[in-house]
């Protein structure tokens, strides 16, 4: 297949998933689900074992093509795979620069125990999946994929549950989403490993390592993690200061996300997953001050490519498979593995830290879900080889049920009257208060405002995803938990911290009010609406009413391109239609140094825009022997068309109008009959006869 073939071809499946993960997105968040499950089901939809593989006109082998061969064990091209993998470093890029280091550092006591717990247990009996299902040993890494894929957590999908059921700031709340950062950082170190394991072992022609070989090449492979994780994080001020010396807020935030891409790759040739060093570079400036300032800017990236990520994961599940007898029982084995590895692991270590039996399992409930983590490590477990596409069918399934199980039943363990703790604690007197404005766009603004005020006053502010509008604020023993959605921002807290937030939020609205009052003072709205007015009336009537007979010179003087520039110029200062002549003459020049305006069959263009002018203006001169003004084609021009529009207006006019001429000059007859015009009466009602 040709290069140009391949490209159309990705370029029409691209468009093809971003339809369908925005409608099953949307779709999903209606029915109360993740947008996860819906951008998942999107992809086995549209894939080549449903949809996807369909025969069509043009498409004899589907828009998805099965690409399943011997040599290549992806269901989806290569091309998509790519596109797959480049979405997956976006995506751990921003969960390392959603990790507040300084909140995982201070609070760490029962969240790292019941966060590590739950993994280590959850990896253990995943791995041990394997080695029943395969009859290996433990240390086969088709069994340890199975063990880091299960020790995963998806702790913002309760996140969003606790926050409907206001248990955001409870004990379990708080205790839930710190162990998940450590969870997080416990699967990102064994994926490291395991990937290192398999780099040696698929280049060992000797066949496999003993069990002490691998455990001392799992510490070297931790070592280098931990090196060069520890050196980024060192490091991460002077990186910080390098960005910043491209002052633009939109290239150092694409160049930060250039160095994950530099980073992955590196790491990539050392044995490690790509994902990896993605994770490391936005963990480095998770610390820095434009840590927030990249979160942001890289958000239109995210949205664009992670949800294709899901889908193409998607399109990879083979739904017959899934149904089919022995991967239903493992796939139903695994899941309930999954589950109370987590319930056990997380539950069982939270009942030694001061919580009773059912604050227990609300801990291990809330940490059951798998997503995104789960996913990538499929997605890296299929490519290396470790995982064939039964066994991945079947992960999915898990990844589905404990999506999809983990709302209910935290939902259920919630509605028990009950504390979870032993003992009575601070926040058991918790309230709440929501502020609701006119707009999402002010609700944003004041959301925006009020962590950067919190993360000033010294409060460690922790987002729990990019587009979930969950935030954990934390300072000492306060704990303030903060939902935007829509119009109304949510604050959860104690009832001493409440009055606390109420003087932050008015703070930030009283300084929001005084910038837009300053604001206000600067310009002067009536001019402009006055201004914008003019410009609706003037473009919907008719574009070329900006061509004046007064402004018309049917017989040029000038011999030069400076001398007719000039002449035109002086036709537009005659009218009495400059503010400073000299002015618009020298932007004019300047802006004619940089490229040529002389076009084909005679035509030249000259425009600019200036402070020499209040209004867009046209003046028109025709030269009928023609002059050179280095046209595109050498040829000698003849119509000479000047354009100035003020540097400030509003719209594009001039585009417009240019384009609007160019529409009509492109038949040569009507060209030669404006150049052959009696009068400027008659050029001027022969191009507004004319026009397109």
């Amino acid at each position: 297949m040709q290069i140009t073939e391949l490209v159309s071809e990705l370029v029409l499946q691209l468009g093809i998933i971003l339809f369908a993960v925005r409608i099953f997105g949307q779709l999903a968040k209606k029915l109360k689900i993740p947008s996860v499950l819906g951008e998942l089901l999107a992809g086995v939809l549209i894939g080549p074992y449903a949809l996807g593989g369909i025969a069509l006109p043009l498409f004899p082998h589907g828009i998805f093509p099965l690409a399943l061969t011997e040599q290549h064990t992806l269901a989806v091209s290569l091309e998509l795979y790519a596109f797959a993998t480049v979405a997956s470093i976006v995506l751990l890029f921003s969960s390392g620069l959603e990790t507040n280091l300084s909140l995982f550092l201070r609070y760490s006591i029962a969240g790292s125990i019941i966060g590590i717990s739950g993994a280590l247990l959850s990896f253990t009996l995943g791995t041990f999946c394997g080695v029943f299902l395969f009859n290996a040993s433990f240390f086969d890494f088709r069994c340890l994929f199975l063990g880091v894929i299960a020790c995963t957590t998806s702790v913002g999908i309760s996140a969003r549950t606790l926050s409907e059921r206001k248990k955001m700031d409870s004990p379990e709340g708080v205790t839930m989403l710190t162990a998940a950062v450590f969870d997080d950082v416990l699967w990102i170190i064994l994926l490291a490993v395991v990937l290192g394991i398999v780099s040696v072992m698929s280049g060992n022609s000797a066949g496999s390592l003993s069990p002490q070989a691998i455990l001392l090449l799992a510490g070297k492979v931790f070592g280098i993690w931990l090196g060069v994780t520890s050196l980024f994080l060192v490091c991460s001020k002077p990186l910080a200061a390098f960005l910043k010396i491209f002052k633009n807020s939109v290239d150092f935030s694409i160049l930060a996300l250039g160095l994950s891409l530099i980073l992955a790759g590196l790491l990539e040739k050392q044995g490690l997953a790509l994902i990896i060093g993605a994770y490391i570079a936005g963990l480095s400036l998770s610390k820095t001050d434009i840590a927030a300032v990249i979160q942001e800017r890289i958000r239109p990236l995210y949205t664009f490519f992670v949800p294709i990520f899901f889908a193409v994961m998607g399109m990879m599940v083979n739904v017959r498979e899934i149904l089919s007898p022995p991967v239903l029982i493992f796939g139903v084995t695994y899941t309930l593995v999954a589950i109370f590895g987590k319930i056990i692991g997380a539950g069982g270590s939270a009942l030694l830290l001061g919580f009773n039996r059912i604050g227990a399992i609300r801990i291990g409930t809330g940490m059951i879900p798998r997503g995104e983590g789960a996913l990538i490590t499929c997605g890296i477990g299929l490519a290396a080889g470790a995982l064939d596409n039964q066994l991945f069918s079947a992960i999915v399934f898990m990844i589905f049920l404990t999506i999809v199980a983990s709302p209910p039943l935290l939902g259920i363990t919630l509605k028990i009257p009950r504390q979870g703790t032993r003992k009575p604690v601070k926040n058991d007197d918790s309230v709440h208060e929501a502020w609701e404005f006119e707009s999402g766009d002010i609700a944003d603004l004041v959301m925006s405002n009020l962590l950067k005020e919190l993360r000033s006053e010294g409060f460690f502010v922790q987002s729990m995803n990019v587009d979930e509008g969950l935030s954990q604020v934390r300072k000492d023993d306060i704990a303030i938990f903060i939902t935007k959605e829509n119009r109304s921002i949510s604050i959860a807290t104690s009832r001493n911290d409440m009055p606390l937030v109420r003087n932050e939020i008015y703070e930030v609205i009283i300084n929001l009010s005084h910038v837009i009052e300053k604001l206000k003072e600067s310009v002067n709205p009536e001019e402009m609406k006055e201004e914008l007015l003019d410009y609706k009336a003037r473009t919907t009537k008719d574009i070329l009413a900006l061509l004046d007979p007064e402004c018309f010179a049917i017989e040029l003087l000038g011999a030069t391109k400076e001398e007719i520039i000039t002449e035109l110029v002086d036709i537009l200062a005659v009218a009495d239609i400059l503010l400073d002549r000299d002015m618009v003459l020298a932007d004019v020049l300047e802006r004619e140094q940089t490229m040529s305006t002389g076009m084909n069959n005679g035509i030249a263009l000259p425009h600019a825009k200036t402070d020499g002018i209040a209004y867009t203006a046209v003046a028109v001169g025709i030269k009928k022997e023609g002059a050179y003004f280095e046209s595109m084609d050498g040829k000698p021009s003849r119509l000479f068309i000047l354009v100035v529009s003020p540097k400030k207006s509003i719209g594009s006019m001039h585009v417009q109008f240019l384009a609007a001429v160019g529409a009509i000059l492109r038949d040569e007859a009507v060209l030669e009959a404006v150049i052959n015009s009696a009068t400027p009466h008659d050029a001027v009602e022969l191009m507004r006869k004319h026009r397109k």
